[in-house]
């Protein structure tokens, strides 16, 4: 039995969600909202990161996304995700190691400066400190005060916009070679990126695409599993963040793009 602890918006959620769709796995939900509910002690001693998602399989907890990715192939190897060849599982392996080590934190910056960024405005870092104050990553508190307390203008942002970049332009060289990011084939790196592409167009930012990632962003939009547990999973509270977005982020992000490159 696979029961799946997730949130509707959460990245590492959604490309497990597309995973599970993919292999036709049915899995029952435990819906969280991360307004808090992470840091209960019955989910903690699940997942002591506080964080979603969370994998039980017959009664035990896998952690991580991207472990769960890897999991998920390798306990229900049907229909298979990774490539046979060893080039292309090594791709799949730099995608999930680029977004673990870079992108996974960047794509939060960007969020909590711009559309999460209401649920901690106002605050003071003070304020801020105390309601993440079980959260065990100090590092993404120290992030997430700062972007709530200078949206765009923080610090961070840069850093973060140029991990995105770089991640693009890793997805064009793939791109230039075939339909997929680990060749011909979908796999698990087409399921890793795609919440972090989405998640960019949501916020305005899709002008960072080129012709290739465009291409590939329609591709995977079209998947059933993608509509599925991504684009048909959005109720109108969760697109609502999204679309009011104020002021529009692009000219900022427009700018910086232009510093960095």
């Amino acid at each position: 039995m696979l029961e799946l602890y997730h949130s509707v918006n959460s990245v590492c959620a959604q490309k497990v969600r597309v995973v599970l769709a993919e292999k036709g796995l049915e899995y029952k939900e435990h819906l969280m909202t991360l307004r808090g509910d992470q840091f209960d002690d019955a989910y903690m001693k699940l997942n002591p990161n506080a964080v979603v998602p969370t994998l039980i399989h017959d009664g035990r907890p896998v952690i991580e996304s991207s472990v769960i990715l890897y999991y998920l192939d390798e306990v229900f190897p049907r229909p298979p995700l990774m490539p046979q060849d060893p080039h292309q599982r090594a791709a799949v392996r730099q995608y999930n190691k680029m977004i673990d080590e870079y992108v996974h934190n960047s794509c939060s910056i960007l969020t909590f400066a711009t559309a999460f960024r209401g649920w901690l405005g106002g605050l003071t870092a003070e304020q801020i400190d105390a309601r993440l104050a079980k959260s065990p990553n100090k590092k993404r508190v120290e992030h997430k005060r700062d972007v709530a307390l200078h949206g765009l203008q923080s610090k961070f942002v840069r850093e973060a916009l140029d991990y995105h970049l770089k991640l693009l332009k890793t997805m064009e060289q793939a791109l230039a070679r075939g339909p997929w990011l680990a060749g011909e084939q979908f796999s698990l790196a087409d399921a890793a990126v795609i919440p972090y592409i989405l998640r960019l167009d949501l916020l305005k930012m899709n002008k960072l695409f080129r012709e290739s990632v465009k291409g590939w962003y329609s591709r995977m939009r079209a998947r059933p599993s993608v509509k599925k547990e991504m684009l048909e999973r959005m109720t109108p509270q969760d697109k609502a963040p999204f679309e009011a977005l104020q002021p529009d982020p692009w000219p900022v992000i427009e700018k910086l793009k232009e510093e960095i490159a």
